[in-house]
């Protein structure tokens, strides 16, 4: 089994829009990961977050606003050899981005990025208030870099 890397943008856009969540790395005020699993959209090689207007995490971001985003999809426990544990491994495809998170303050902007959220998982129309539109941190992280990968591909003769 071998890995292969994945080049073609368009794959790498399936990857991302067949997952229901991220996972989104971050550095904590003492300079260690925490990672969180989150809801988002993609539009044009930018991912939108959502959050509460305060917390934890915006204060890690205050200081450090670089992000790493990880999806993935399609897990399947393959082996070579049933009796042999070290050939065992998972079938997966996964994308990283890696970018820096800007907080959307402008309410028209912020309805748009709640739409293209909300796109990702229904496809009914929304209407957002003044008052929840404000009392929300949405999170803009245009992708500065992406690598994708597909895991424990059967090698062809």
């Amino acid at each position: 089994m071998k890995t292969v890397i994945i080049e073609n943008k368009e794959q790498v856009e399936e990857i991302i829009s067949r997952c229901d969540i991220c996972f989104v790395g971050i550095t904590d005020l003492e300079g260690n990961p925490y990672v969180i699993p989150m809801n988002f959209g993609y539009q044009d090689g930018v991912i939108y977050l959502h959050s509460g207007p305060t917390g934890s995490s915006i204060d890690m971001l205050a200081k450090n606003n670089r992000v790493c985003i990880t999806f993935s999809v399609d897990h399947e426990l393959v082996f070579q050899h049933p009796k042999v544990a070290c050939s065992y491994r998972m079938r997966a495809k996964s994308v990283i981005c890696r970018g820096r998170v800007n907080f959307i303050e402008d309410l028209e902007e912020k309805r748009e990025a709640l739409n293209i959220l909300m796109r990702h998982y229904s496809s009914r129309e929304f209407v957002y208030s003044d008052p929840a539109v404000r009392n929300v941190k949405i999170w803009e992280i245009p992708i500065e870099n992406v690598t994708a990968k597909e895991y424990a591909v059967p090698h062809t003769k």
